[in-house]
């Protein structure tokens, strides 16, 4: 059995097993509890299938491994993995007849989704066509540039989670914090920087596969293409909800670039307040 047809099983199957379980449990985030773990084991299958001996697989699987373990540990301690569901499902279940969101739960959220991370592997697949038992100058400077981009999103993540503990510690205490999204550090220069970094990781998995057949027309382009799509998307649709929340949402999208960090439109004294908002 070839180690695509094991991949394409495997993601039948989890298809299969998000849809069902969305059923069962009214929680519609399983694709997102897998969203993290099943690249990582597509492209190492394909590894596998290599006997692990072709030196360009071996390191997107570290790489993609690497980027597995930031995802899955920066999903866990928001409590992805306890049951808290994605808050956006909420929304579009109010806005959508149960008919309605249970034809977008499979086709989108269970179908799409899990066609979209195997998408996003198929890099894998075309250096597994295309064997290289020694590693390029080109593979070491595309593999330097993934370390630099999850680097820099680990920081993106760190720095959104210290901001959400913090204002979650003023509500306990029963205040009302004035700075109700997070402007510092990265997220002065992008509203959403860690989207940024991720789809730029996925473009250079695609480039390391696309230097293994020295073409870049292959199916594997459509994974971070449908990838940038989706996180467009995302992006509007969270921010619709995070003005209806925040109104000085609106100050801030004027000043900021949406995802490409760039410098601020304007350099204002300090952060975006509640009350310059109102």
């Amino acid at each position: 059995m070839s180690a695509l047809v094991i991949v394409i099983m495997l993601a039948a199957m989890a298809v299969i097993a998000a849809w069902v379980a969305s059923l069962v449990t009214g929680d519609y985030s399983w694709v997102d509890r897998s969203w993290s773990i099943l690249p990582v084991l597509y492209v190492g299958i394909f590894a596998g299938a290599a006997r692990l001996r072709d030196v360009r697989l071996d390191l997107m699987a570290i790489l993609v491994t690497a980027w597995g373990i930031r995802l899955t540990y920066n999903f866990a301690r928001k409590g992805g993995y306890r049951g808290v569901e994605d808050y956006r499902w909420g929304v579009l279940r109010e806005r959508m007849s149960a008919r309605q969101f249970q034809l977008f739960n499979f086709f989108f959220i269970a179908l799409y989704q899990n066609l979209l991370l195997v998408l996003i592997s198929l890099p894998a697949l075309n250096a597994y066509q295309h064997p290289q038992r020694t590693i390029t100058v080109t593979d070491v400077a595309l593999a330097a540039v993934f370390v630099l981009l999850l680097v820099i999103e680990s920081v993106a993540d760190n720095q959104q989670w210290r901001f959400q503990q913090e204002k979650h510690r003023q509500v306990a205490r029963g205040l009302n914090p004035t700075v109700r999204f997070c402007q510092r550090g990265l997220f002065r220069y992008s509203r959403h920087p860690n989207y940024f970094f991720e789809i730029a990781q996925w473009w250079v998995v695609f480039l390391v596969g696309a230097v293994a057949s020295d073409s870049y027309l292959h199916v594997s382009l459509s994974g971070p293409v449908l990838l940038t799509l989706l996180f467009v998307g995302s992006t509007r649709f969270t921010e619709g909800i995070s003005l209806r929340r925040y109104p000085e949402y609106a100050q801030y999208q004027k000043t900021t670039s949406a995802v490409i960090p760039w410098r601020r439109r304007t350099a204002p004294e300090g952060p975006i307040t509640a009350t310059e908002g109102a």
